[in-house]
């Protein structure tokens, strides 16, 4: 756990001055609080047994001064100590979600998205505690217990060496508690994920389950990951419990024999050897030991508990960007020509199981192209690689003549604005929203847009206008209006190439037509990349590609294609006859 910290201490950041006083102030404490019990023994042997009060009473206020001072030392690095772990977890917080949002497509598909939240939750927790009891903890406990044994040793050696075989005891005890302990932990943080997925998907599809009248199945289902848990956690815990009946054992077997022991050493010497101050002090050292002992297994216990989530933590981090930067990218895309030179495609980078299959394509700046295909043909798989949402696994697809890998990602994913099959809006107003496309864009450029994509008329409906508020996932305005509006702020990035992943669906067919000649007419010099199911959509397209199974099936106009190829045929007369498109 402790390497595994030390690889995350680069995230201390700006916190490093804390976590450095931290120990420093522990160190005050413990040398103030180690000194107390022999001030004690002094006031018995030489104030109490001389009857002389005025050493008991200079000596009785040293030690109150003494206890003040290492109360405040303490105060003062416990809140050091959370600054500092609640900073670091804060930038490790950071550390993750900036990491995520660099992922690819293909880098996000490797984690669930209730594991990155958990990563960035419970597991932050776990590793915040660990590193706070590190930085406090790990420092007292042990100069606690080398400086309690110097001092107990001082006393009498001969009774100290009980200690050695109290640790030689605890010690393989707590390494046996330790490695039973953390694959059991590991496994529970791990389901912990499930528990995050079945109340995501819950919140998510909420409409879904209440119009199925599913809320009993969904209480079940979370009940069942939630008991899971539960016994996951106590099945940890049985080993972990261990822990405090060998403390206990140890410490009142320790008490027992040094008062019989220390007891007899007084008597049978008259005091020479031991008096009863000194075994007075013995026994706060002996508590002091022994407390910093069951301390010292209690940070044992944590690291245990931690390292499960130090190591997913790290999963996250060590992550290998699948797409990134070029040495030198090149900043400015012309214009938007687009060419699919043999590109092969597999989500599995396996080129033994490819989603696409030898694409070869040449798309002039400024055309509309239409692309028809049934479903799982890959049309998101092919307007995903123009952008780099994904890379290709072979060839090569350029933009305005540079391959799409030679761009920086910001450059290229500006002049290439994509509509997704999934429309999300974002909570906020939908000025709000469409300012996603261009923060710096004007009311005028927001309603030129907006008029653009046919959606002004509806927005102007609404009482507040383009102050409207949009609720969490846009859940106030139908499908078809928020189709419109992400459609608009697609737009309003002024982009190279433009394009519509089955982004109408939700629309009438006149609007659809609409949308269709306002593109025609405002941004004729934008390639527009329209997937559809309907035929209607795609018709007055300058070229239309057929997918089938990954491939290339036909490419030409409507009309060529009506003539000449057998799928784009069939699938216009199932259309003229109402029938479903994948029949």
């Amino acid at each position: 756990m402790i390497k595994k910290l030390a690889r995350l201490a680069r995230y201390i950041g700006e916190f490093k001055k804390s976590t450095m006083i931290t120990p420093l102030l522990m160190v005050g404490e413990v040398a103030l609080e180690i000194s107390i019990p022999y001030l004690m023994a002094s006031i018995i042997d030489d104030g109490v047994e001389k009857s002389d009060i005025r050493h008991i009473v200079l000596t009785g206020i040293l030690m109150i001064v003494m206890a003040l001072f290492s109360l405040l030392f303490g105060a003062a690095a416990a809140l050091t100590a959370s600054k500092a772990s609640a900073g670091f977890a804060k930038n490790l917080r950071f550390a993750i979600f900036s990491k995520v949002q660099n992922f690819s497509f293909a880098n996000t598909d490797k984690f669930a998205t209730s594991g990155l939240v958990t990563r960035m939750t419970t597991d932050v927790n776990n590793v915040q505690m660990a590193f706070q009891m590190l930085i406090r903890i790990c420092v007292r406990a042990p100069l606690m217990l080398i400086m309690a044994l110097f001092m107990a040793f001082r006393i009498n050696s001969q009774l100290s060496l009980m200690y050695i075989g109290a640790i030689l005891f605890l010690g393989p005890v707590l390494l046996i508690i330790a490695k039973k302990a953390f694959p059991r932990f590991d496994y529970v943080f791990h389901k912990y994920d499930k528990l995050n997925e079945s109340v995501q998907e819950n919140l998510t599809g909420v409409r879904v389950v209440k119009s199925f009248v599913r809320e009993e199945h969904e209480t079940k289902k979370f009940h069942k990951a939630s008991d899971f848990i539960y016994k996951g956690f106590v099945n940890a815990e049985k080993v972990v419990v261990m822990n405090g009946p060998f403390m206990n054992l140890t410490m009142n077997t320790c008490m027992i024999l040094i008062c019989w022991i220390g007891a007899h050493i007084i008597v049978g010497t008259n005091g020479t050897e031991m008096s009863t101050g000194d075994l007075t002090s013995f026994l706060s050292y002996t508590v002091n030991v022994l407390m910093n002992l069951m301390m010292i297994s209690m940070v044992f216990v944590m690291m245990t508990i931690s390292k499960s989530s130090a190591e997913r933590i790290m999963e996250v981090l060590d992550e290998e960007l699948d797409i990134t930067d070029p040495v030198s990218p090149v900043t400015e895309v012309k214009n938007g020509e687009i060419i699919f030179d043999d590109v092969c495609f597999s989500y599995s980078k396996n080129k033994d199981n490819l989603n696409l299959e030898h694409i070869n394509l040449n798309i002039p700046s400024g055309s509309t192209v239409g692309i028809i295909g049934g479903t799982g043909s890959g049309k998101t798989s092919l307007v995903q690689l123009i952008p780099r949402l994904y890379d290709v696994t072979s060839g090569k697809i350029s933009v305005g003549g540079v391959d799409v890998r030679d761009y920086s990602i910001k450059s290229l994913r500006d002049s290439v604005s994509m509509v997704l099959q999934k429309n999300v809006l974002f909570s906020g107003t939908i000025k709000e929203n469409l300012r996603w496309g261009n923060s710096d864009a004007t009311d005028e450029e927001m309603i030129e847009a907006c008029k653009s994509a046919q959606a002004h008329d509806f927005i102007m409906s609404f009482p507040d206008g383009y102050d409207t508020l949009i609720d969490r996932g846009g859940t106030n305005v139908s499908g078809g209006q928020k189709q419109r509006l992400c459609i608009a702020r697609a737009l309003l990035k002024k982009p190279r190439v433009l394009i519509l992943d089955d982004s109408t669906s939700a629309v009438d067919t006149a609007t659809d037509a609409k949308i269709r000649d306002a593109f025609a007419k405002y941004i004729p010099d934008v390639t527009k990349i329209i997937i559809a199911q309907r035929i209607s959509s795609v018709a007055s397209a300058d070229m239309i590609i057929v997918l089938d199974e990954g491939k290339i099936n036909g490419v030409g106009t409507h009309e060529k294609l009506l003539e000449n190829n057998a799928i784009y045929r069939e699938v216009y007369e199932s259309q003229i006859k109402g029938a479903d498109f994948d029949e």
